[in-house]
């Protein structure tokens, strides 16, 4: 398409890398067919659940102050617990963002005394400082909970006796990170999480589980809660939200794992009776409604980018072929200048300060200097076009998001532009 080409040009996208992109594509065809397969039948999920509780404009109405008797807040939480299979759920702008959420669901069911286990390894950065991996004020470890953690093996699967010999009378909560963070490990499917929930309740059956979900949501048919998980945790300015909302997190699990969480989260006696929606329904019901659609161009978006990396010479995690979990592309660049210009060119193809450059900087909750490329609509929106990650060998960067599969597109090739431009790679 000539018109297309012309202007791809204008924005900077050279002719050998448009076409090199479409040389891709043309190998595409079926695995976005998949993908679009497992989105409709997550859309009627999302439908049936709003049908069933008679979502209705009325629902959509503003409070403020307390927010007692908040029926569009309450009901969401309702269209959450049905789309994820669950008792109960916490819906709420009041939650910050993806670590929140998780610090919420950890400290209101964890006690002095108990003990934490991660048997995925190090959790993602952020939560070392809620666990107290990393000594912080108000961490778990400062309230006495104890922390264990198993490795992966080295082939990136879980080592079900570590497992076994790290759990004892004080494990209490077993966390499981399903995407792999800042780290070059495999993403986890719904399935494997669900046999290593099935192992760890055969071991100690009143164990509770969490799985952080951040990314993960909606890109199978199942969810996290569907295996067994007692708590399914995620941010509403990634997957769940749509790209729409402008912020919050969602816990959605068992009655009594909620019931806690809600009086973490206000107060002991409140629980979720209280929490205004200040306006912010129309945009959390429309989100949720368009986030099956939004997390599949963003899906098509990552396996572009190892396809178009990979033969390049750069290892890409998942790699170019292999079955997706989540939406995060991880290409290991080799050097801080790699990253630099990758992240050059997703800021470039942005709709929001696209004109700005991304540099290494300190960011809260990292100990490395950490690289972020986002011109997004909603500040920090990983569904969004963006691209982030800490300036530390292998110099991986995490490529996500995309509101629609054509700004997807737009940002790798334009990422693909600046690397040849810095003269980091030749087509």
């Amino acid at each position: 398409m000539e018109e297309l080409l012309e202007l791809y040009s204008g924005m900077g996208i050279s002719p050998p890398v448009y076409n090199y992109g479409e040389s891709v594509l043309e190998k595409l065809s079926e695995r976005f067919a998949a993908i679009d397969q497992i989105a409709e039948y997550n859309q009627a999920k999302v439908v049936s659940a709003m049908q069933k509780n008679r979502v209705s404009a009325a629902c959509f109405a503003a409070t403020t102050g307390y927010g007692y008797d908040d029926m569009g807040r309450d009901n969401l939480e309702r269209v959450y617990a049905d789309v994820f299979h669950t008792e109960a759920a916490l819906v709420r702008p009041q939650i910050t963002c993806g670590t929140h959420a998780l610090t919420v669901a950890l400290s209101a069911n964890l006690l002095p005394g108990d003990e934490l286990l991660s048997p995925v390894g190090l959790p993602y950065d952020t939560l070392q400082e809620v666990i107290g991996i990393r000594p912080s004020p108000c961490s778990l470890a400062e309230y006495g909970v104890t922390y264990r953690q198993v490795d992966l093996l080295p082939d990136g699967t879980f080592d079900y006796e570590g497992i076994r010999k790290a759990m004892n009378a004080k494990t209490k909560l077993i966390t499981i990170q399903r995407s792999k963070g800042y780290a070059t490990r495999p993403t986890f499917s719904v399935a494997q999480i669900g046999q290593l929930i099935v192992f760890c309740k055969e071991i100690k059956p009143d164990v509770l589980v969490m799985v952080d979900n951040c990314y993960g949501e909606f890109v199978e048919t199942l969810e996290p809660s569907d295996v067994g998980a007692d708590m399914t945790v995620g941010s509403l300015i990634k997957n769940p939200g749509g790209g729409l909302a402008p912020i919050g997190g969602y816990i959605a699990g068992t009655q009594e794992c909620i019931d806690r969480c809600g009086y973490r989260l206000s107060a002991p006696g409140l629980g979720q009776e209280v929490g205004a929606n200040l306006g912010l329904m129309p945009a959390l019901y429309q989100g949720f409604f368009l986030a099956p659609t939004v997390v599949a161009g963003a899906e098509k978006g990552a396996i572009f980018a190892a396809n178009l990396y990979e033969p390049l010479g750069f290892r890409c995690v998942p790699n170019a072929t292999e079955s997706r979990h989540d939406i995060i592309q991880a290409v290991e660049l080799g050097s801080e200048a790699g990253m630099v210009a990758f992240c050059k060119g997703i800021q470039a193809a942005a709709p929001v300060d696209a004109f700005a450059t991304p540099i290494p900087g300190d960011m809260p909750g990292y100990d490395s200097k950490v690289i972020m490329a986002a011109g997004a609509f909603v500040q920090g929106s990983s569904i969004e076009l963006s691209a982030d990650g800490p300036i530390r060998p292998p110099y991986a960067v995490y490529f996500q998001g995309g509101l629609t599969w054509y700004h997807a597109k737009l940002g790798i090739l334009m990422s693909v532009q600046k690397m040849i431009d810095a003269g980091l790679i030749s087509l």
